[in-house]
């Protein structure tokens, strides 16, 4: 895994017209989310504590408001919770074959050492449908029932596309719940997630709260995720993800027409392996970076000679396709 931190999204260019990198939901932003978000008061500071949000979010989840951690993004928590497995003397981390790059990076910044037996890491983690492949989490059950500290990164599953997820009811109360609703609201520039702790982990969760800063989430954040939980909000998203449905098996078609391979997804995202590769790949994703398009480069995940697609509309595909035929006028046949 590489040490640079990259991510998807807008970069020193600017934000792509057709952006592929980020797993935002393309039907986006949701409309009810939207409104609250510029409706959200900035005139004042929010409740510190986040009661109303916690007993929202809590009432939602069907679990007690002391188990609810608001958190200011995704990353915030990761590198949270690493500082306090070195606080509290667990030494090492587990982490999935490929991963969010910023559990590797936290780990590096408390000196957390990484080890193969999940039974032997004082912090595992965990994410379903994965990222960058969106499949389910191999071996997730025994890492569930094994690690004693296990997170499971739960951003993506909102946007799941089929399938269902591999921990029950109960399972789901031995780990950390990570839940970052801003990718399946269209709305990634609102930076606000939330955490559910395992059952019985009051001390650890007090422990956490205290290396919180105040005022984690601003009034946009409280916001967004105070709409997350409303029905509308819920039903907006539910049938969107029909036209997503639409939209991938669309995608992958096309990709598929070009001559690359593409592997399944449960989610609203895939890794594809183009026909070109190395230097030749490199240099053909900075020549439709140049175009307005984007796609995330997997060699990061330790996927070389991969890129990872989100779905997009017919739109941005068909930009991808006819930009993709300029470079390589060859893969144009049957396309």
């Amino acid at each position: 895994m590489s040490d640079m931190r990259i991510h998807g999204g807008p970069d020193a260019l600017g934000v792509p017209v057709h952006d592929f990198s980020s797993n935002s939901h393309a039907c986006g932003p949701c409309p009810q989310a939207l409104a609250a978000v510029q409706a959200a008061d900035a005139t004042h500071y929010p409740d510190p504590s986040c009661t109303g949000l916690r007993e929202q979010l809590a009432a939602w989840h069907g679990v007690a408001p002391g188990r609810v951690l608001p958190a200011a993004s995704a990353s915030e928590f990761i590198f949270r919770i690493s500082a306090w497995a070195a606080q509290q003397g667990r030494p090492t981390v587990w982490l999935p074959p490929q991963h969010y790059g910023d559990y590797a990076a936290a780990a590096r910044a408390w000196g957390l050492r990484r080890v193969e037996d999940m039974q032997r890491a004082g912090l595992a983690w965990a994410c379903e449908p994965s990222s960058p492949l969106g499949r389910a989490q191999d071996g997730l059950a025994a890492l569930a029932q094994a690690a004693p500290v296990c997170v499971l990164d739960r951003a993506y599953e909102p946007l799941r596309l089929e399938g269902t997820p591999t921990l029950t009811q109960e399972p789901l109360q031995r780990v950390w719940q990570l839940w970052t609703p801003n990718k399946a609201l269209g709305l990634t520039g609102v930076r606000a997630a939330y955490v559910i702790a395992p059952l019985g982990a009051l001390q650890a969760s007090a422990q956490l709260e205290s290396l919180c800063p105040s005022w984690p989430l601003g009034a946009q954040g409280v916001a967004l995720l105070q709409a997350w939980v409303q029905a509308e909000t819920q039903a907006w998203l539910s049938d969107s993800l029909q036209t997503l449905r639409r939209w991938k098996a669309r995608q992958i078609a096309l990709c598929e027409s070009l001559g690359w391979h593409c592997t399944p997804s449960l989610a609203n995202y895939f890794c594809a392996r183009p026909p070109l590769q190395g230097e030749s790949l490199g240099q053909a994703l900075r020549s439709l970076r140049a175009q307005g398009i984007k796609l995330r480069d997997a060699a990061s995940f330790d996927l070389p000679g991969w890129v990872r697609l989100s779905v997009l509309s017919p739109a941005a595909q068909d930009a991808l396709r006819d930009a993709w035929c300029r470079l390589t006028p060859q893969a144009g046949v049957g396309a």
